[in-house]
């Protein structure tokens, strides 16, 4: 099933959400233009239900911050219906049902996708993302999120999905040494400014040693073998541990840091271009 065509999206304002497991994601798009984006916690019923029932500038801040906006953003947005359109991507089912009772809401799935050869239990935030990058930057296109779990999705010249892999991420691997074993400490990213002594004098720094040059090594192996496969193939990174993963891979492997493409907002992108494309 296509998305519906609306043409007034090329215009107008618009919502992107986002719906992953522990937040919401949220982007302003006014056509094609990506204007700000937030974070906020999963909804209850009943916010979703005001939000329905009252126009997009009357919405409390914390779901609707206004102090991103610019005052020209707010006229535009004034000037509309009294509620955005949101355009939903979601993997978790129970939050997309609350999220029907929106009046203008339209969820997209996988079978709108133009992308071919996927498969039924591909993540539509995998999906989305590759769409985004590569319809932005280019195919052949590899999409690399490094968030709770570190995925690799890909597909060719001919946007036909490659394929991919998923394993645990960075602070996933730490958390798990600390909470199945007795003795090693927990770990949080943000204090790991720098990469550690590879050959580690105390279990702190082992623990760091062993989980990230491990999981560098293998996102080495992945991109080296993506441009064995599309030596001109493109490859676009995302996700919370973006910025630490570049700075690891540029002390390390700087020849491969200058042709990663950085980019937090690939899903969104990829909404963008299926809103902009009404569907084709």
């Amino acid at each position: 099933m296509k998305l519906q065509k609306h043409p007034e999206y090329r215009k107008n304002p618009w919502l992107a959400l986002e719906i992953g497991n522990s937040r919401l994601h949220w982007a302003l798009f006014i056509g094609e233009a990506l204007e700000c984006v937030w974070d906020t916690e999963h909804l209850p019923e009943s916010v979703i239900q005001q939000m329905a029932q009252c126009r997009t500038l009357d919405v409390p801040a914390e779901i609707f911050p206004l102090n991103l906006l610019s005052g020209k953003q707010r006229e535009i947005i004034a000037e509309t219906s009294s509620y955005l359109p949101i355009f939903v991507a979601s993997v978790v089912p129970k939050q997309t049902t609350l999220w029907q009772k929106y009046p203008h809401i339209r969820v997209i799935t996988l079978d709108q996708l133009p992308l071919k050869g996927i498969y039924p239990t591909l993540g539509i935030d995998r999906a989305l993302a590759l769409w985004g990058a590569g319809k932005t930057w280019d195919f052949p296109m590899l999409v690399i999120d490094a968030g709770t779990a570190l995925t690799f999705t890909g597909a060719d010249a001919n946007q036909c999905l490659v394929g991919g892999a998923i394993l645990p991420g960075l602070g996933l691997q730490f958390a798990t040494l600390s909470q199945k074993t007795g003795q090693l400490p927990q770990l949080e990213t943000q204090v790991i400014t720098s990469l550690p002594p590879r050959f580690a004098l105390n279990t702190l720094e082992a623990i760091q040693s062993g989980v990230i040059y491990t999981l560098l090594a293998g996102i080495k192996d992945f991109i080296e073998a993506w441009w064995h496969l599309f030596p001109e193939g493109k490859i676009a990174i995302k996700g919370g541990d973006r910025t630490l993963l570049i700075n690891y891979i540029q002390a390390l492997y700087p020849e491969i840091a200058a042709r990663l493409i950085v980019e937090q907002n690939l899903i969104f992108w990829g909404m963008q271009k299926m809103v902009m494309e009404n569907g084709q």
